[in-house]
């Protein structure tokens, strides 16, 4: 379980072009209280229908690093409180990467932080200073260095689809990023948010965010490649609030509610595509056979995956069945008739 806390800009020295976190976090208060902070990590306890044993408080939405020292050790002493009494079990912040120092570390994993997120964004520096970063890849690759020999997990944040990046340079992030072995990474399709300076862009004509289909395809690449690289992705687009299913909070680009839901279920696609051209399956019946969490990614959204197979292949019938003992991510075909 992690428990969310968002501090809007929160220790930012300036705006990113493409953030609003009025539109993704909704409306916060100015300042959390003891009394809000308190209030709002019970809530969370009490909905979970058994005690959480590795639950979480994180602060979101801002640089935490970036915020003075005091209000940081402010912030961490709240959810001290809890750790101390077994009922949280640590703390993740975000972060921006040219904020991290060894002293701020320090003082972090003293007060119960056990993951820090970096909002690298882009491993390509002229694509950071397009997006108004500040920052640099450099900053990237030291930060994550700095957090590991902390002792602390090292999560790395990735946006598709910023002003002037390729493909090319989208997926050379990818690659740089799994050079550095963080512990966990977040992806997410840039959008068009408003009011924020990226909007200005593209109702100037000066921005042309990606399509769904380009946006599935880089990120397809990336899910792949981490996996393959065993490094866990923890999220896949913009986490769906009421903020953002408000007409009028997207002004363009590549939105889904289940984003990460129908990268996967094309990624499966892909793969029992290959499977299947292996083996002459032409008026037959076919079962393909995948881990009992990967059926629905394999069937794809409302069966989509299933009737595209059937047609492609000319299949008389095709069966999805589960396996406890199919190993995720993979699939098995047997061929009938």
């Amino acid at each position: 379980m992690i428990i969310p806390f968002f501090i809007p800009n929160g220790g930012c020295p300036h705006r990113c072009i493409f953030c609003n976190p009025e539109r993704t976090a909704g409306p916060q208060p100015e300042r959390i209280s003891a009394a809000h902070f308190e209030e709002r990590v019970q809530a969370h306890l009490r909905s979970a229908r058994r005690r959480p044993e590795n639950a979480e408080v994180a602060f979101y939405g801002g640089n935490f690093t970036g915020l003075a020292r005091a209000e940081q050790i402010r912030l961490l002493e709240y959810a001290g409180r809890f750790i101390r009494k077994s009922l949280i079990h640590s703390v993740r912040i975000s972060t921006r990467p040219d904020h991290i120092d060894g002293e701020g570390l320090s003082i972090l994993k003293a007060y119960g932080v056990r993951t820090v997120e970096i909002g690298a964004q882009s491993m390509v520096d002229g694509i950071l200073q397009a997006a108004g970063r500040g920052h640099s890849t450099a900053d990237v690759e030291r930060a994550v260095g700095r957090i590991q020999r902390e002792g602390l997990r090292a999560g790395v944040h990735l946006m598709a689809g910023l002003p002037g990046e390729r493909r090319g340079d989208f997926e050379y992030s990818v690659e740089r990023v799994i050079g550095l072995r963080p512990d966990m990474v977040r992806i997410h399709p840039t959008l068009v948010l408003a009011g924020t300076p990226l909007a200005e862009r593209y109702r100037d004509g000066n921005y042309e965010p990606l399509g769904l289909p380009e946006a599935l395809g880089r990120c397809k690449y990336a899910l792949r490649r981490f996996a393959e690289a065993g490094i866990p992705v923890i999220r896949v687009g913009l986490q769906s609030t009421p903020e953002i299913e408000k007409p009028g909070s997207i002004l363009a680009g590549p939105y889904h509610p289940a984003f990460r839901s129908i990268v996967e279920s094309s990624l499966f696609l892909d793969m029992a595509v290959s499977v299947l051209s292996a083996h002459f399956v032409c008026g037959r019946q076919v079962v393909l056979t995948s881990a009992p969490g990967d059926e629905s990614r394999l069937r794809g959204q409302r069966n989509e995956n299933v009737v595209s197979l059937k047609r492609r292949f000319g299949l008389a019938e095709l069966a999805i069945a589960a396996d406890p003992g199919q190993a995720k991510g993979t699939l098995r075909v047997a061929v009938c008739g």
